[in-house]
């Protein structure tokens, strides 16, 4: 488990500091308390391009299916809900 968060830790350091910031943000809060499905999808979304990610994370573009979505969703709260 170690080599998994250590390999997502490195995942979220992206090329914005913003995402680096909100991507983070959930892996250290959010991230161990997540359900199989959620965790699958949280590393799906780090497998996208930074423009793709931030799109989502602002609300600019639309996830293209359900999971991604929900993962969108529930860091958008948790961001909202820390500032």
């Amino acid at each position: 488990m170690d080599t998994e968060r250590s390999r997502l830790k490195w995942l979220c350091r992206r090329g914005m500091r913003e995402l680096d910031i909100v991507t983070s943000g959930y892996l250290e809060n959010r991230y161990e308390t997540a359900d199989d499905a959620e965790k699958a999808a949280f590393r799906r979304l780090l497998e996208l391009p930074d423009p793709d990610l931030f799109g989502y994370l602002t609300g600019r573009e639309a996830p293209p299916d359900e999971g991604l979505a929900g993962i969108v969703d529930v860091i958008r709260s948790l961001r909202n809900a820390g500032s």
